[in-house]
């Protein structure tokens, strides 16, 4: 497997984890910059500890949170890097669609 090939795998497993209305949820509470335990997390929803921690190990094997041990509990934590590094990604994707599209716009204009 390529670098490239395992680049794009990883994205699109990140993209995978993102696609989910719940870990977009647990995103929004964690980005606020605090350590959450699930407990918090699982507070004003309907999920059960059990759904939050699923979703969370998932959030966790694209690096997105990082669990932190505090006594018995685990409080996570949100990391921004990987969707930094995405955001980057779709930049550059977007200004080769945006090149694309001119170029075609031009044919199209010059016929």
């Amino acid at each position: 497997m390529s670098v490239r090939s395992s680049g794009l795998r990883a994205r699109a497993t990140l993209f995978a984890a993102l696609g989910d209305e719940t870990r977009l949820r647990l995103i929004g509470k964690l980005s606020k910059g605090r350590r959450c335990s699930i407990a918090d997390l699982t507070q004003g929803t309907k999920l059960t500890r059990q759904a939050v921690t699923k979703h969370l190990r998932v959030l966790e094997k694209v690096r997105i949170v990082h669990p932190h041990r505090a006594g018995r509990e685990s409080l996570f934590e949100l990391d921004p890097q990987p969707i930094h590094d995405l955001s980057l990604y779709l930049e550059t994707v977007s200004k080769h669609w945006d090149a694309a599209l001119a170029r075609l716009k031009a044919l199209v204009e010059s016929e």
